[in-house]
């Protein structure tokens, strides 16, 4: 199928519900510099013009060597949103992280965040984001709390203000208990929070998280997406995050879809998938590749055979799904049929699944 690119350790997840806590007048004025009596994006409806997008990238184009890692990618992001940009292995997610972060500089383009340029004002970049790397950055001989304190260091904190603060966020993250524990001996979720919890340490306007879900179980992971959709709402924070994990890129408000180095779509999750206009049929045959060839044959549509599997995409599946049983009698073994999902929309749009073992 023709690709298509668009223009343009591990505790309960409850801690990561009760982030909230600011004022909007407070998280409205730190999120725009406006004054705090004016209304935050959201609360309004009002749709902020371009020149108001906390998060904006034109066509950033970087290369390894000869190996073309990012092609004209151009999007932007409102304030106060989750942003996803979803992607497999080597699908230019992060590097662009790496970009937005101020770590590489872009051959081509130019990428914005809260009005500074990632390479002409990286100061300026550095004070309004936080970020969490998929790899540990934590100093592992050193305590849960000497690990924020000397974070915090780095932004200019001190004293009695530093130690409260990040007290309060251990105390958020279900991490009250920890501080005294050296991060060596904890298990790989608990560390996740802590790095999280250095990330909002310096009260930033935008979150840049790379595989942030790293080392969660299911259930912590959806409370980190409770956790981020509760910093937007009480406080603004926008949050920009890699992931290749469905469940999480459903959670977000808005996703960029990324393959080959190549933006190939862009929108809400639900956009996307009502786009398919069809539900997909998934069936388990012995032979999936002659199966697949066969309803080609006989019935003029696509399918598709991957991973052991026969893959359609038809309108009104479930009327379609006896002719399939009638014509193919011993040769299915299951027949499912369900609403498109965003590995849906990759395969749809790329020809390809999108989680690559």
């Amino acid at each position: 199928m023709a690709k298509r690119t668009a223009r343009e350790g591990e505790a309960p997840a409850e801690p990561f519900g009760c982030l909230r806590v600011m004022a909007q007048q407070r998280r409205h004025a730190a999120m725009t510099g406006a004054s705090p009596s004016a209304a935050p994006h959201g609360v309004t409806g009002h749709r902020p013009l371009a020149t108001d997008m906390i998060v904006s990238v034109s066509s950033i184009t970087y290369r390894y060597g000869d190996r073309l890692a990012l092609d004209a990618v151009t999007f932007t992001v409102e304030p106060a949103q989750i942003f996803g940009l979803l992607g497999p292995n080597g699908s230019g997610k992060t590097t662009l992280f790496k970009i937005l972060a101020t770590l590489l500089t872009p051959a081509v383009g130019r990428a914005t965040i809260a009005g500074a340029d990632v390479v002409a004002d990286r100061t300026a970049v550095r004070s309004r984001i936080g970020i969490a790397f998929q790899r540990p950055s934590l100093d592992a001989k050193l305590t849960v709390l000497e690990n924020l304190t000397h974070h915090g260091h780095l932004y200019g904190l001190r004293g009695s203000s530093l130690r409260a603060k990040c007290l309060d966020l251990l105390a958020r993250f279900g991490l009250a208990d920890r501080t005294t524990t050296r991060v060596e001996t904890l298990s790989g979720g608990l560390q996740r929070r802590v790095e999280l919890s250095k990330a909002l340490l310096s009260n930033p306007k935008v979150l840049i998280l790379d595989e942030p879900s790293t080392g969660l179980d299911p259930g912590a992971r959806a409370g980190f997406m409770e956790c981020l959709q509760a910093l937007r709402k009480d406080e603004g924070v926008t949050s920009l995050l890699t992931t290749h994990l469905m469940d999480e890129a459903d959670a977000c408000d808005r996703i960029a879809i990324l393959d080959e180095g190549r933006l190939v779509t862009i929108g809400t999750p639900a956009d996307l998938k009502a786009a398919i206009g069809a539900d997909v049929i998934t069936m388990s045959c012995r032979s999936p590749s002659h199966v697949a060839q066969q309803i080609t044959d006989r019935f003029g549509i696509p399918a598709e055979a991957a991973d052991g599997l026969v893959r359609i995409e038809r309108r009104s599946a479930h009327e379609f799904v006896p002719q399939l049983v009638e014509a193919f009698p011993g040769e299915i073994e299951s027949i499912t049929v369900g609403k498109p999902t965003l590995d849906d929309v990759f395969r749809h749009l790329t020809g390809r699944q999108l989680w690559n073992p």
